[in-house]
This record gives C-alpha cells, structure tokens and sequence, in this order.
C-alpha cells in the first residue's frame, strides 16, 4: 500500500487536466490487482475476509444476522457475493451495510447490495452527502472518481453505535482521508481472551489536495487529530480498508500453517502505523506547498 498511496499522492501536483488523463491511466495500472480474486476466510472470531487481492471488504457474523463493511469496486460486487456465499453464509442475511470512507473502490457494491437485501447503511455523517451524490469531495465533476449514489439510512459520529444480535461496533471519527472517515471498533474473542479490533478508515493523502484550494475546509487539522487519536488508541487487531495495511497477506500465509498465537493478534501495530502516516503526510504537505509556490 506504501507503493500504492504514493503514487497517488503524487497525481495531486499535477494540473486538473493532466492530472485526469493520469488518473485515467493510473487506475487501469491499479485495476488487476483491487479486482483480482482472494480466497475468502475466517480472520479472527466471527470476522471474515471477503474482498478481493487489492481491496479490503468484511463480513461479521452476528447471532442475528449479518454486517458487510465496506465493499470493492463494482466491477467486483458479484466476486464480493460468491465469497461470502463460499464461507456458508446468505447475502440474504446482510441487516447492516458499514462504510468506512466514500470513495469507489470501497462503496461501488452499496447501491446493488442494498437493494438485494434491503440491508441498512450506516456512515459518518460527514461523508453522507458524498455517499448520496456518488462522488469524491472537491472533485465532483470527475466521472473517474463517481460511483452509484446511495441512500445513507444512518449517519453517525463519534461514539455511536451500531448493534445487531450479540456484536456491537463502535464508531470513531477519524477524518482526513474523507470528511467523515469513520473507524469500527469491536470486541472479539481469541483463545479465550477479549481483543480489541479496529477496522480503521485510512490516513493516507491519497488524491487530497492540502494547500490551495483544499478537497474540503479544515483537512489539514483533520488529519493531524487523526493521527494523534489512532496513536493512542489500545487496539489488538489492526484492519485496514486495503490488505497492504496490516500486511493481510502474509499473515494469512502464517494462518494457513496454524502459527500460534494468531498472526492479526498484534498489540501496538497501530500506533507504528499512524506514526508512518504522520510522517507521510509531512513529506506530501511539504511537496504539494513547494509545488504551489513554484506555480506562482
């Protein structure tokens, strides 16, 4: 994912036109691997894996039913359905649909999800009226960036939470990588201890625009409380909207040879990583501010 968000980074310094032919060409580059398949499986308790090579999507198995976090690309959505159908589950059974941030390669099954099962969606409530208009912040013209607009049946904040059965999650606005960027956190069991997981939404640039005419008003000071949340939060299990996060890869690699203690168990993997976002995004503020400066 490293690879991945700087490279994406880099498409904000270009202008608006050039910058939309290279978007073009580098979302083909990106497009085999967000849609590749992925052997669905049992991640930890009663999460699993269900989304592609290159893009992260979870089902959590409740005593009531279903919820889907998130989904891939739309060109994905009928692999999203068979995986979850492989692990012996009913898309049927879907009752909460949770997104994480509104961008297309996490939101592009809502729309057909939702009107298959009648399943709710649940948002940060500064990322509803993107969801709805099935575009990226600041950039609402780009047709390479929209996506099916859908219906946002709840929209949360910090601290609310979503229940079905006996699983509860729990919201936390960590905006930045989108106005309402939203992280799940929940409880699991792992050999008979309680675990701290956190589906967390991003903190990555991305194609964000942090200087001059910003992709929305306060970005900036968004992203550094992000930060500076995640730091301290006390999590076990850190996911991610994209498998390079949290290296799913690998430690599925470890799974399969039944290593113990479970490889996604990993205490502090968090903080690392939102330390690395810091500084990322340091080194991106940096090189969009001289680029903007040299353009004057």
């Amino acid at each position: 994912m490293r690879k991945l968000t700087a490279a994406l980074c880099t498409l904000t310094l270009f202008a608006p036109v050039a910058q939309a032919q290279t978007l073009k060409d580098f979302l083909a580059t990106v497009m085999q691997k967000w849609t590749a398949p992925f052997e669905p499986f049992q991640l930890i308790d009663n999460i699993y894996y269900v989304g592609t090579d290159g893009i992260a999507v979870y089902v959590i198995k409740t005593s009531q039913g279903l919820i889907l976090m998130d989904t891939a690309m739309s060109q994905s959505t009928g692999m999203i359905k068979g995986n979850i159908a492989r692990l012996g589950f009913k898309v049927a059974d879907i009752k909460y649909i949770l997104n994480t941030h509104a961008h297309l390669d996490h939101t592009g099954g809502f729309a057909e999800i939702k009107k298959e099962t009648g399943a709710q969606l649940v948002a940060g409530e500064r990322d509803k009226p993107l969801l709805e208009g099935g575009y990226y912040p600041g950039d609402e013209k780009n047709q390479d960036l929209t996506f099916t607009p859908v219906k946002v049946d709840r929209a949360v904040k910090e601290g609310d939470k979503v229940t079905l059965g006996d699983t509860t999650l729990t919201a936390h606005a960590t905006p930045g990588h989108s106005p309402g960027c939203t992280s799940w956190e929940m409880t699991v069991k792992d050999g008979g201890q309680d675990r701290k997981v956190l589906f967390f939404c991003s903190g990555t640039v991305a194609l964000n625009r942090l200087v001059g005419q910003p992709t929305y008003p306060g970005i900036m000071d968004d992203y550094r409380a992000t930060f500076a949340k995640a730091k301290a939060m006390k999590i076990d299990v850190l996911l991610g909207p994209h498998p390079e996060v949290y290296g799913m890869q690998e430690k599925r690699g470890q799974q399969i040879k039944n290593e113990t203690p479970n490889p996604f168990v990993k205490p502090g993997e968090l903080a690392t990583y939102a330390t690395g976002l810091s500084e990322e995004f340091d080194r991106q503020l940096a090189k969009q501010t001289a680029a903007l400066q040299g353009a004057k």
